[in-house]
Parts: structure tokens; sequence; C-alpha cells
């Protein structure tokens, strides 16, 4: 359910999208590069480090593949990977979705906390856009409607990388959306969920929301 919204808006726009639910991941996520470069982009929401770590060859003991170092590959050579937030979404809210210290960190615009990172912000946080030009936000104007939670991220400020929008919090601007170019791939962070409850029923109502989902997959893609 909660991929529902983002899902719809990308089938109406062309988009087509192969899920597989988080229950699903340790058997049928790919273990190849060749596997994922059927894909131009990956998109991880809600599903933690361990989940793919840990697949049927090393519950059974066996030494096997790593799909994290899998990912850092399949972005080098060109892929496109998307971390979004929520309570498994980067260092997760307990500190339990693991990615800070992985391969996928190596990755992308941001690094993770070492420690739980998720923030609940029931009265609604305000989006600051810091690039309102840039190809994801074409068609986008006027003000965002509230994020009622996001996941708090370092921006990786060594010139790699491109902070498009923040969320103020207590006196500090995090993270909201992150762009990068690494290797011949592209990497963004969303710092909140693709659904709810972090995006609240304003967002998913607005009419932008669809145009800014699509906007990032297809700049994910180098389709922009």
């Amino acid at each position: 359910m909660v991929r529902r919204h983002f899902n719809a808006a990308l089938a109406a726009a062309g988009i087509t999208v192969t899920q597989i639910g988080g229950d699903r991941c340790a058997a049928e996520f790919p273990d190849s590069l060749n596997a994922l470069t059927r894909y131009q982009g990956v998109i991880i929401s809600d599903v933690g480090a361990l989940t793919l770590l840990v697949t049927q060859d090393a519950r059974a003991g066996r030494a096997g593949v790593n799909r994290l170092e899998i990912l850092r590959a399949y972005v080098e050579g060109g892929g496109g990977l998307m971390l979004a937030g929520g309570y498994m979404g980067f260092q997760g809210m307990f500190g339990t979705a693991r990615f800070h210290d992985t391969p996928v960190e190596d990755v992308l615009p941001i690094r993770c906390l070492p420690y739980s990172d998720g923030m609940e912000v029931p009265q609604g946080l305000q989006v600051a856009v810091m690039e309102p030009s840039h190809a994801i936000f074409a068609g986008i104007d006027g003000p965002w409607p509230p994020i009622l939670g996001m996941n708090k991220l370092t921006f990786r400020g060594d010139g790699s990388s491109r902070l498009l929008a923040t969320c103020q919090y207590r006196g500090t601007d995090w993270p909201l959306l992150s762009i990068r170019n690494h290797g011949r791939g592209r990497t963004v962070a969303w710092a909140t969920d693709i659904g709810p409850h972090w995006l609240s029923q304003d967002f998913l109502g607005w009419p932008h929301y669809g145009k800014l989902m699509t906007n990032i997959i297809r700049w994910l893609a180098g389709n922009e």
C-alpha cells in the first residue's frame, strides 16, 4: 500500500516498474551485475541492508555474493540507484536499516549517520528548494505540502553531489533531496518516504506529486 501512489504515478507516465516486496528480496533481488543491468534504475524503499546481504547462501552457511557491492558496480557502470527514506531507510528509525559504512553508501550523495536516524514531525516539515531550475523540478511550482518525518543524513559536501531540497528541524537544515553523478551512473537520496505516512495526505494529493516522482526517476535513468 505504501508504494501504491508511487507506482501509479510512474505507470501514468509510461514508466514500467518491477516491484519486489521486502519479504521476497532475499530470494528474488538480482544477485548478479548482468541481472541488474536489465533495469535503468533501482529504487530501494523500506528495505534494509541486511535483507539484501543475508542471501539464501548466507543462511545456509555458504560464501556467496554481496549484493551491496553489486549495486555499487551497477552504478559505476551506468545504472541509477535511489535510496528512499522510512523506518527502514538509510540507517533506520531504530538503527536497523544499516546502510552506514556499506558499498551502497559509497555511491550516494549523502552519508548515513551511524545510529538511529529517523525523526517523526507530526506538525509537519516545510520544504526549501535549493535549485529550482534543476530538471527534477521542471513543471513544479509553488509551496510544497508538509512532510511528517524523514531520516537525518549528512550531505556529501565534497563537490561530488548537489543538494536540491532541505527541511529545517530544530535549527538544522536536513538534506531532503540530493543527487550525485558517480562513475557512469547516477544516485538519488530522498530522505523521506515515497508514500504514507511520512508523506502527508496533502503531499500525496498534491498535483505535482506524480510529476516530481517521475522527474526524479527520469533523471536517475538519464532520460530527463
